[in-house]
């Protein structure tokens, strides 16, 4: 099979191309679970043992139990647990914000990046797929949640900015000229919206993954807004944060699982007979 794709498909992994991009760090923030996380995911377990069992709990007082509309099911389960690894506030505004949160670990290190590179007007990007910005009352979003700590933390409200308040191409490209010039420092988006097509690497410092998407792809897109030509940083970092116990692990290891798969497809050579058991 990996003879037949050669024949057609030219293939270049980056460290084939030894392009002249920064080189970067990959630092793994791992926050401690709150109490009431670990809460959240004992009762998501015992959901998920429901729904194998064919006994779903019901989601609406009209669900079916014929056709399983409104039912529980695993992919219910699964987007409360990344909910809850991120933010359990997310499930119920009126839950109380957690010291020790991977939210408010990454304030932490965005202000500190801030204040420490003010002076060459370095940026930064927040990646979150999760509990995107829903518009003026809206309710509860982690992306408020970190604009307005950003702000309490010394930021100007001009310097932050949602890659989802531009939908017009025109407005993009002055969003991203802003973050070129360091006139806006610190960029939030998901991987869909500030992956592709997302060149605002000049002063690009540090990038901080809240979580981890489904797709290897589209982690290495996230990577690729940062270590690209044109940034006048030699060395970046890449934060990804994880909470302890919690779904977060399963995520990061089922993009490893995929993505040391298809690297190992993508790269091998033709007399290759067997792959390796590891992958970065």
């Amino acid at each position: 099979l990996i003879s037949m794709f050669h024949e057609f498909a030219d293939v270049k992994m980056a460290e084939d191309l030894n392009l002249p991009v920064p080189d970067y760090r990959v630092e793994v923030v791992k926050a401690q679970p709150s109490p009431l996380q670990l809460k959240i995911v004992d009762a998501l377990a015992k959901r998920a043992e429901n729904v194998r069992n064919g006994n779903p709990a019901r989601r609406s007082p009209d669900a079916d139990e014929k056709t399983k509309k409104g039912m529980d099911n695993i992919l219910t389960v699964m987007r409360d647990g990344m909910n809850a690894s991120l933010d359990p506030r997310i499930l119920n505004p009126n839950y109380k914000d957690f010291a020790g949160s991977k939210v408010n670990l990454c304030v932490q290190n965005i202000l500190g990046i801030y204040h420490e590179t003010s002076e060459q007007k370095s940026t930064q990007l927040v990646f979150c797929d999760l509990s995107t910005p829903k518009g003026k009352n809206g309710g509860f979003t982690v992306y408020d949640d970190i604009r307005e700590k950003l702000i309490k933390g010394g930021v100007s409200e001009e310097e932050i900015a949602f890659i989802h308040d531009y939908d017009k191409t025109e407005e993009k490209k002055k969003l991203f000229e802003k973050v070129r010039q360091g006139k806006v420092r610190v960029l939030l988006g998901s991987s869909d919206k500030l992956g592709v097509g997302t060149n605002v690497q000049d002063k690009l410092i540090a990038t901080h993954d809240l979580d981890c998407p489904w797709k290897p792809s589209q982690l290495e897109q996230r990577l690729g807004r940062i270590v690209r030509r044109g940034n006048e940083n030699k060395n970046v970092k890449i934060f990804r944060y994880v909470t302890d116990s919690t779904f977060d692990s399963y995520m990061w290891q089922t993009v490893e699982r995929k993505a040391r798969f298809i690297g190992q497809v993508m790269k091998s050579h033709t007399s290759v007979r067997s792959a390796e058991d590891c992958d970065e």
